[in-house]
């Protein structure tokens, strides 16, 4: 295996995305956690990159970065005086996950062994189309054209009927 400056940017992305995804299951403090979540959010959209998914890497930052995460501090800062959590784990509960996290991860190792498709891929250098192009062409030209305007119509609608409701009554007096 040749180690380029590209695999050491991808490992450089896994490992960062593993050690903060680590931080956010083991910290106390609740938005240390959801800091760590935002490094995590923004590794799997780098390893999106890599994996020439330029659409899902934006969406990932987008959605889960810019909107998720942003949500998730709100409702702690407005929902929580004490921002530190203690939970107290029994060791049976703590060997009890330890198993089934074992055995989820023997699992998944087993499936990607055991799969044909993955046994014949290689990186044969050649550069895949952009799937940000593909699917505007999929949306606004092909089949999806119907389904994707209904759905801009339900949105408008879910919108405009939103801002009526929390609109308040002005009364003529």
């Amino acid at each position: 295996m040749e180690f380029t400056l590209k695999t050491f940017i991808f490992y450089g992305f896994a490992l960062t995305t593993i050690a903060s995804a680590l931080v956010v299951v083991t910290v106390r403090n609740i938005v240390h956690a959801a800091f760590s979540l935002m490094v995590t959010l923004f590794g799997v959209a780098g390893l999106y990159v890599f994996l020439q998914a330029d659409f899902l890497a934006a969406t990932q930052v987008i959605v889960y970065v810019g909107g998720i995460l942003v949500l998730i501090l709100f409702g702690v800062m407005m929902t929580s005086g004490r921002l530190e959590m203690h939970i107290h784990i029994e060791r049976g509960q703590l060997l009890l996950g330890g198993v089934i996290a074992l055995m989820l991860l023997m699992l998944l190792l087993t499936v990607i062994a055991n799969t044909p498709a993955w046994k014949n891929l290689t990186d044969d250098g050649t550069e895949l189309p952009p799937t940000t192009e593909r699917i505007g062409e999929l949306i606004l030209n092909g089949p999806f054209l119907l389904p994707f305007e209904v759905v801009s119509v339900l949105l408008l609608v879910a919108l405009i009927g939103a801002t009526l409701i929390s609109r308040k009554e002005v009364r003529d007096e």
